[in-house]
């Protein structure tokens, strides 16, 4: 019998490498608005609780809320037609999605970018390898609440207990301790190992193969 009926997998930094679209979209909204732009590590540091709290780490210090709120707005307007020009998939994943597929587990991808942004590009680089995708909607909690992880097992009818979710931030550790299921991680994507046990993952795999084997271990034994 199989451990798991359904995983879900963050988007960025855990299937897809995001991070030079995600910080050319900060960098030139921030530019209109003339204010100082960042290097790709900081962005990096930025990521992980939704677009709007990108934007407000991003700013300069000190900008007003009615200012955040442009810069957020010129920047979801920006992304949503800039955010698939040097993203790519981490090496593996499709033939991971793939080969879970073809064993019966459904897959889920669950974001905290924007909805529309999650949808496309989940369909641009995995085709029907999700069963469901989904992203920041207005009125759900964001990651880390549970609200999500819920939401997916609701609607591909697999209980918390038969699920894992695969991430690589302290947003994910929390996401998967707050809502009750397994959660495996990953260092390749936009934390380190050691920032993700210090979180208080107990499982952290240093590229996609390994994944793939912790994965391996779904299938178990009935005797």
């Amino acid at each position: 019998m199989r451990k798991y009926d359904l995983v879900i997998f963050d988007m960025d930094g855990t299937v897809l490498d995001t991070l030079d679209d995600l910080t050319d979209a900060v960098n030139e909204t921030l530019r209109v608005f003339g204010m100082p732009t960042h290097e790709k590590e900081a962005i990096c540091r930025f990521v992980g609780n939704g677009p709007h709290k990108l934007i407000e780490r991003a700013v300069k210090k000190g900008t007003d809320k009615e200012t955040i709120s442009r810069v957020f707005d010129a920047y979801v307007a920006y992304y949503a037609t800039h955010s698939a020009e040097k993203t790519r998939p981490f090496n593996g994943v499709a033939d991971l999605l793939h080969a879970l597929r073809t064993r019966g587990v459904k897959t889920a991808v669950l974001s905290n970018k924007q909805d529309s942004a999650v949808i496309s590009l989940a369909k641009r680089y995995f085709g029907d390898l999700f069963d469901l995708a989904r992203g920041q909607i207005e009125g759900v909690p964001v990651k880390p609440a549970p609200d999500g992880v819920f939401e997916i097992c609701r609607t591909l009818c697999v209980p918390l207990s038969r699920t894992a979710y695969v991430g690589d931030s302290e947003v994910d550790v929390a996401t998967a301790a707050a809502s009750g299921v397994d959660g495996i991680f990953v260092s390749y994507g936009f934390r380190s190992a050691e920032a993700l046990f210090a979180a208080g993952a107990r499982e952290v795999c240093p590229d996609v193969a390994a994944l793939a084997a912790k994965l391996n271990e779904n299938e178990l034994s009935p005797f």
